[in-house]
């Protein structure tokens, strides 16, 4: 089942019992708790105080989003290790990172390596704490085509590396379709907006309505619980996210 949830990346100057009182009132059901802001890396008692705000409102933390860059982070100072430990306080399922610092066109076969290299050994350690790993489907990394975010999934073996699937900013909807279609049996979660044809145009998600019935009917089949967690709206309103919450959940509703 699909469920809706936020990004809390989306309200960075909200505090996190702001944001959990804002999807509470939307109707939502989690949130992916970003390491930026809201639970920084390392800090293990914010962790925890999170999860358990999320918890007691009856939420599910969806995922953490780590901003760890794979290939990179490690030697500018982010151990993946103290990532993890914060994830594993917070009750995250999964874990979310960036493949890289450059769109693949820019990244030679080495370069390719490296990164691949240290997805499966991420992987690895949160495996062993019961946690994924999982990719974002985004510009300027690796997974910034459909074809070269299949071919890095194919390049790590790891069965605990997964992916998230959102739409590449311009990219017509039958491909879009096509490229959820090929990484939809390791797809984890969805990012959810309606940007067009770049991200510096947000629009209200139901003028997207057409292109994410597309999306979700993909989905249809898939059995295990995932979220399409909601991104950036128009003007970082909670106004708009509360309208646009709603079009989410209509659309869940029909898959």
């Amino acid at each position: 089942m699909i469920r809706p949830g936020l990004v809390s990346v989306t309200f960075r100057k909200l505090s996190p019992a702001e944001i959990v009182a804002l999807v509470r009132e939307a109707g939502l059901t989690g949130i992916e708790w970003g390491g930026d802001v809201h639970v920084p890396h390392g800090d293990l008692a914010r962790a925890r105080e999170v999860r358990k705000l999320t918890e007691e409102n009856g939420l599910r933390v969806a995922a953490y989003g780590s901003y760890y860059r794979a290939g990179f982070s490690e030697s500018d100072g982010l151990a993946f290790e103290r990532v993890l430990a914060t994830a594993r306080e917070l009750g995250a399922p999964t874990i979310r990172v960036w493949p890289g610092t450059k769109g693949s066109a820019e990244v030679d076969e080495a370069g390719r390596r490296s990164v691949g290299a240290d997805l499966e050994r991420i992987a690895g350690l949160a495996a062993q704490a019961g946690i994924s790993v999982s990719t974002e489907f985004h510009g300027g990394t690796l997974t910034d085509t459909n074809e070269s975010a299949v071919r890095l999934l194919s390049e790590v073996s790891h069965p605990n590396l997964f992916t998230y699937w959102q739409p590449h900013n311009g990219e017509a909807t039958e491909d879009c379709v096509a490229g959820l279609r090929a990484v939809r049996a390791r797809m984890s979660n969805l990012h959810v907006f309606h940007w067009w044809p770049t991200s510096a145009e947000r629009h209200p998600l139901a003028e997207g309505s057409a292109r994410w019935a597309a999306f979700f009917a993909e989905c249809a089949q898939l059995t295990e619980d995932r979220f399409a967690l909601m991104e950036f709206v128009p003007g970082d309103a909670p106004e708009a996210f509360l309208r646009d919450a709603g079009t989410l959940k209509a659309l869940l509703a029909r898959h």
